[in-house]
């Protein structure tokens, strides 16, 4: 039998609507006596939530994180200065026992009562709130690979053989004349766009647009494509200003992490919102 390592645990089994909320506290015999409360998700309840189990004396506060329903609840018992641990299903599942004989909640404080839950990273709020700002930068990227992709296509469609002329699609010269076929411009005056070592591919960049023809379809959805490219590049400058700005608190860190090969300014930005700066959170 495993022996108790805290005297008042709480296990929270957080759902979309509700929490079920089971705390095990050991009487004067040394026996768990367990109470369980429902509260709603709305932000009143989960605190009301933390006020109890404050006044409980609870020691620890176990949850697994279930989507992103626990982030609320995890912010309000962390103001509330409660020891929490956020774990994953994974090895909660891993550990033997009779989790399908009780439920959930009381599973989660009966396994945090008796030591056996490997607490996640869970870094600062503010590295929380910078990673968010991380992580949509990366899927705007992803948007902005697909929408560049995509144009390629539709120039592909229209018999206009760019991409075999120059490296990058979406380089200077490149939307210059993209911008030109959607202004129905013709092949030398769109040749004559070409700046840099692209001004000797004159001859393939006449033959690259040569005789190309765009439906009023096709066109106005290469615009839309366009336009959305130019949004997606200004709004990646913009959360890179930010990303920069929020660095300033760490700068030591940030700048050391820029002095590995291939890491930059915003690659070792994304690396501390990740894992933070507190490498005693790590084994090793």
């Amino acid at each position: 039998m495993i022996s108790a390592i805290a005297k008042s645990v709480a296990g929270l089994d957080i759902h979309k609507a509700i929490i079920v909320c089971t705390l095990l506290r050991e009487d004067s015999e040394g026996q768990p006596v367990k109470q369980t409360k429902e509260y709603k998700t709305f932000r009143h309840d989960i605190h009301e939530l933390a006020k109890w189990l404050k006044a409980s004396d609870v020691e620890l506060v176990v949850m697994e994180s279930t989507g992103v329903y626990w982030k609320q609840t995890y912010e309000a018992l962390e103001d509330a200065g409660l020891k929490t641990y956020v774990v994953n299903a994974r090895y909660v599942k891993n550990v033997p026992g009779r989790k399908t004989d009780v439920m959930d909640s009381e599973w989660l404080a009966e396994l945090g009562r008796c030591g056996l839950l490997k607490p996640s990273f869970i870094p600062p709020r503010d590295f929380r709130e910078l990673r968010l700002l991380i992580r949509y930068r990366r899927k705007l990227k992803a948007v902005l690979s697909a929408e560049r992709n995509r144009l390629h296509k539709h120039l592909e469609v229209a018999g206009i053989k760019l991409s075999c002329v120059v490296s990058k699609i979406d380089g200077v010269s490149a939307v210059r004349m993209i911008e030109a076929v959607l202004e129905g411009k013709e092949p030398k005056e769109i040749a004559d766009l070409a700046v840099g070592r692209l001004k000797k591919k004159k001859k393939a960049l006449l033959r690259a647009f040569e005789g190309y023809e765009l439906s009023d379809r096709i066109q106005s959805l290469m615009e839309g494509i366009l336009r959305h490219i130019r949004w997606i590049e200004t709004r990646l400058n913009e959360i890179d200003m930010q990303v920069v700005a929020a660095m300033e608190p760490y700068k030591e860190e940030w700048q050391l992490l820029q002095t590995l090969p291939g890491i930059d300014t915003i690659g070792a930005a994304m690396l501390l919102a990740e894992i933070g700066v507190d490498m005693s959170q790590f084994k090793n």
